[in-house]
């Protein structure tokens, strides 16, 4: 037999506010993205090329952080400055300000590159990763395309103007989820409001985050702006309230005032808006079911996966859950067996579901008592 129950979960997200209609963002290009789910809340032609920016920081990141993470790289490892990458902070662009034969750690320059946004800093960890910038975008590239950004080409470390450096918000909306999931230990940086470094030849230089979001303490803890003449203010920006986080790029705003204040519009709209749900923690959120002639009466399960789901709040009253098997479960169960099917509904269609399985072992009960139960079931029909 089939059996189904309604499950009911506690709301971890809590209503604020009223809900109102999409919000006029003044961009070019937009999106808004759940973090957990990677529901899109909100897009304005997501699909529009742009020149990324400073925004191709993020994937120079996470290049730095793969190699961090296979022991292939340390933080304390020294990086000698090449002329090329010297040469970046004597040309106008976004510095940390590196003289010719520095020996700088990779921490420092990735500090320089995340806080300071210096396109000197990129040059120099992509020649001491790589052994030369072209190698090193050959490395982004790959990377995107591993993380299922489609619709991008990165052609340098840093994000200067170059026509063979494309995206569009729809990838780097990507790329920042990836960011955060995967390297959750060296995403602090991105929220760090200052970084002083202690040049060659000159008094240490001081110079704050270039995303202003951090310094207004509403929940913003990241990413990374961005800006060229041809493409105007771009950022890539994620807030956390509580459990919750949202993540939201924007490209082709006129100002840097606009880039912050429709930004964290798009931000706010989200979480007024919309709503998600925890359902299961991968291998902590725990379901008990009836066994048959099982040694134990029930068995536990879970999913081997979280499981998330984002909804507009006026879908509030039609979403539910349903824990769906044939039980009950007949002994002997092994670990790890697949025992139910957890779905979630909005009215009647069906929007996720995960499998559950079996986190014990459960025997059958000896053939007397077997049979006992068996003739009980017949008589009384009772499990």
């Amino acid at each position: 037999m089939i059996k189904k129950f309604k499950l009911i979960f506690v709301i971890i997200f809590f209503w604020s506010g009223t809900a109102y209609s999409n919000p006029d963002i003044k961009a070019r290009t937009a999106i808004l993205i759940d973090y957990h789910t990677g529901t899109v809340l909100y897009d304005l032609q997501p699909d529009l090329s742009i020149s990324p920016a400073s925004m191709t920081k993020i994937m120079t990141s996470i290049i730095a952080f793969d190699l961090l993470n296979e022991g292939k790289l340390d933080l304390d490892d020294k990086i000698v400055v090449s002329e090329k990458a010297w040469r970046m902070s004597q040309s106008g662009y976004s510095s940390m300000f590196i003289m010719i034969n520095d020996k700088i750690s990779v921490e420092n320059l990735l500090k320089g590159i995340i806080i300071a946004s210096g396109n000197d800093a990129c040059v120099a960890l992509a020649e001491g990763i790589a052994g030369s910038e072209e190698n090193f975008a050959d490395m982004m590239n790959e990377k995107a395309q591993e993380i299922g950004m489609t619709e991008t080409n990165f052609a340098n470390a840093s994000g200067i103007n170059n026509p063979d450096n494309y995206s569009n918000v729809k990838d780097i909306a990507i790329m920042s989820r990836y960011l955060i999931k995967n390297y959750p230990s060296y995403y602090k940086y991105f929220e760090e409001a200052e970084f002083t470094w202690d040049r060659t030849g000159g008094n240490p230089i001081s110079q704050n985050n270039r995303n202003s979001l951090l310094f207004k303490k509403v929940g913003v803890d990241g990413i990374k702006t961005g800006h060229l003449a041809v493409e105007g203010y771009s950022l890539a920006s994620s807030i956390k309230k509580e459990k919750r986080r949202l993540i939201s790029v924007g490209s082709g705003f006129k100002t840097i005032a606009l880039r912050s204040s429709q930004s964290l519009k798009l931000l706010n709209w989200g979480l007024r808006n919309s709503i998600t749900y925890e359902i299961s923690q991968k291998e902590k959120t725990v379901f008990e079911i009836k066994t048959w002639l099982g040694k134990k009466k029930t068995v536990q399960g879970t999913t081997k996966e979280d499981l998330y789901v984002t909804i507009d709040k006026k879908d509030f009253k039609n979403f539910n859950t349903m824990l769906e098997y044939s039980g009950p479960i007949k002994a002997p169960i092994e670990k790890g067996q697949e025992i139910a099917l957890l779905k979630v509904y909005n009215k009647e269609t069906l929007i996720k579901s995960a499998p559950v399985y079996a986190l014990e072992k459960v025997s059958k009960v000896n053939f007397l008592l077997s049979l006992l139960t068996s003739l009980n079931y017949m008589i009384w029909g009772d499990v």
